[in-house]
């Protein structure tokens, strides 16, 4: 019993901000800055000398590497929590078909995939991102290392197959069901979903800093196209200016922002630290979700009032003021987890795809309806 009480006691430190919590966040946020900036922390090649061993069964055509290390454990640890979500929510068909989806991706595209593309002598390509969270797949440096059918798919999938799912089904089909930053945060993040906060003045920041972010991506991304499209050769500042963005952006942005402080913050802030406050594609993603179907419905004077939703939103949504107020919402900062749903005890809250009716056209269709049911009857 005295063990039981002991182990309690610390997976409560570690899940709300106790010792453990703060001690593992240090853990993690020093394992990133190892990981990001080991030529700085390490004797140059240790990490990689690592992977060669660790991975010795692979062809030397793979090159293995630090990264490919980080992707294993990555998918270990997003296998390991996505197991424990799927049991944990087993009763949830939802949460289980996307967990089940979001796992396979990572494993594959996100991590088999590549290597087998350098094992066939071919690109280290990742399906499963997209610009602008893949900043570099849009630099013409990297679209001409690049086979073409490789840039189609970039070219096509971000710019015109996100923008059509996203009207369609919302940020989530992305953000909760392909992308992996989201994956890890719903699967080896579960136990820390309710430590984002909630308050207006982090909504403020919120909508501040992951548009900031949007911009500068745009900027920056501009900056290059502008330098492959002009003869800039007379003009060795614009080249080295844009060189010089591309490291701020990748320090700041990937490094620091996505890796360190994205996921090194979990058992502090929460596990959407990254997506909510900084990502870029979560940011552009968000707008197009204002204007398309997806939505959570509240069934009306339902609402008891007992704030699940919002302790358990990792997007730091007041979910159970709209629910009071008897308000379906679309925010733009909701990756559709439908943990929401899941916790609220009386079924008050719903995820649906459908363009908003105004009240005539509602009025219509449900007597359409019942014109419909009483031709059956007779």
């Amino acid at each position: 019993m005295k063990k039981l009480g002991w182990a309690a006691s610390a997976l409560h430190s570690v899940k709300n901000r106790g010792l453990l919590g703060w001690l593992l966040s240090g853990a993690l946020i020093a394992f990133y800055v190892i990981l990001y900036f080991d030529d700085k922390v390490l004797p140059g090649g240790q990490l990689d000398a690592f992977a060669r061993h660790f991975f010795w069964f692979l062809p030397k055509a793979a090159t293995p590497g630090k990264w490919t290390f980080y992707g294993f454990l990555y998918s270990v640890a997003m296998v390991v929590g996505g197991s424990w979500v799927l049991w944990k929510y087993r009763h949830n068909k939802y949460q289980i078909v996307r967990t089940s989806v979001v796992m396979l991706i990572q494993v594959s595209f996100g991590f088999s995939v590549p290597i087998l593309l350098k094992v066939f002598s071919q690109p280290e390509y990742y399906f499963s991102y997209f610009w602008p969270l893949k900043f570099d797949y849009f630099q013409p440096s990297t679209i001409a290392s690049q086979p073409l059918p490789f840039i189609v798919y970039s070219f096509v999938g971000s710019l015109l197959f996100v923008p059509i799912m996203t009207l369609l089904y919302g940020k989530r089909w992305y953000c909760s069901w392909v992308c992996g930053c989201g994956g890890l945060a719903n699967t080896f993040g579960e136990p820390w979903r309710h430590l984002g906060t909630k308050t207006q003045r982090s909504w403020k920041f919120e909508k501040i800093s992951i548009h900031t972010v949007l911009v500068i991506c745009l900027l920056t991304t501009a900056l290059y196209a502008v330098g492959a499209l002009a003869d800039l050769s007379a003009y060795p500042r614009f080249q080295s200016g844009a060189e010089s963005v591309k490291a701020f952006y990748g320090f700041a942005v990937i490094a620091v922002l996505s890796g360190v402080l994205g996921t090194g913050l979990y058992p502090l802030g929460g596990t959407r630290v990254w997506c909510r406050f900084f990502c870029p594609m979560a940011a552009l993603l968000g707008l197009i979700q204002k204007l398309g179907r997806y939505r959570i419905r509240v069934k009306k004077n339902m609402c008891i009032s007992c704030g699940l939703c919002t302790k358990y939103c990792e997007m730091g949504i007041d979910v159970r003021s709209y629910a009071q107020a008897n308000s379906d919402f679309t925010r733009a900062s909701c990756v559709g987890c439908g943990l929401c749903a899941e916790v609220c005890p009386r079924g008050v809250l719903r995820l649906e795809n459908r363009w908003p009716l105004d009240p005539p056209e509602v009025s219509f269709v449900d007597i359409l309806k019942q014109r419909a049911a009483v031709s059956q009857k007779g």
